[in-house]
């Protein structure tokens, strides 16, 4: 934590003259680009498996056909037909997985009073004028149209943005993909939930101290902005 801490504070101070009071919430996004480019080459991997997946269509087609009366055969046919071709149908969850311990690394950051011992001097940092370690209802204290408040709602905007090209983006891509849910039994539920995942965001956003909501915004739009290149 201790180590984390001094990175932030670090790259915050590179970006102070750029970014004022709000260099620690740049600071942020700037971490979150950094850890999305890390895990860009699985992205990568994963779009390059959507289009392996998208183009064995054909022969589970022909499954479906030969066991549409048995789904416990058809499912193990499907499988047996994605290790026949090396195709991996949760290779596209594997980024998003990696992702999860830089956001509760800044979780916890935000939440703890003491770092290492000491008063968490991330704490005094601030996104105009929402400091990052509060969350949305200590923002409401001093009203919706407060300083707060409207730092908020312009992120509620910007999810909301996101989330809604996302949906469109999930369905199109559900459209050229139409037996996912075949790949592996209860996948097919999980595939109808897909496209209103990212409105999710906008709880997640609610609830966590601004500094993680500001890395979870970073990190959606981002893969929203990757998943439309990658799967053009």
């Amino acid at each position: 934590m201790s180590v984390f801490a001094n990175l932030v504070e670090h790259l915050a101070d590179l970006l102070q003259p750029l970014f004022g009071a709000s260099a620690a919430a740049a600071a942020i996004v700037l971490f979150t680009a950094l850890v999305r480019l890390l895990v860009h080459p699985l992205s990568r991997a994963a779009a390059r498996g959507q289009k392996a997946r998208t183009a064995l269509q054909p022969k589970i087609a022909e499954l479906r056909k030969k066991h549409g009366k048995s789904p416990e055969k058809l499912q193990k046919a499907v499988l047996e037909l994605h290790a026949e071709e090396k195709v991996s149908p949760l290779a596209g969850c594997l980024p998003g997985m990696l992702q999860i311990p830089a956001f509760f690394l800044l979780y916890h950051l935000f939440s703890s009073d003491t770092i290492g011992g000491e008063p968490n001097g991330l704490l005094g940092h601030q996104l105009l004028a929402a400091p990052l370690g509060e969350r949305w209802a200590d923002g409401l204290q001093g009203g919706v149209l407060g300083g707060a408040g409207l730092v908020y709602a312009g992120l509620f905007v910007v999810v909301a943005c996101v989330a809604a090209f996302s949906y469109r983006l999930s369905k199109r891509m559900m459209a050229a993909n139409p037996a996912a849910g075949e790949q592996l039994p209860g996948l097919g539920a999980v595939t109808k939930v897909m496209p209103f995942m990212s409105f999710f965001t906008l709880v997640t956003v609610a609830v966590v101290p601004l500094a993680a909501a500001l890395y979870v915004v970073t990190s959606t739009t981002w893969s929203v902005v990757e998943r439309a290149v990658l799967y053009r």
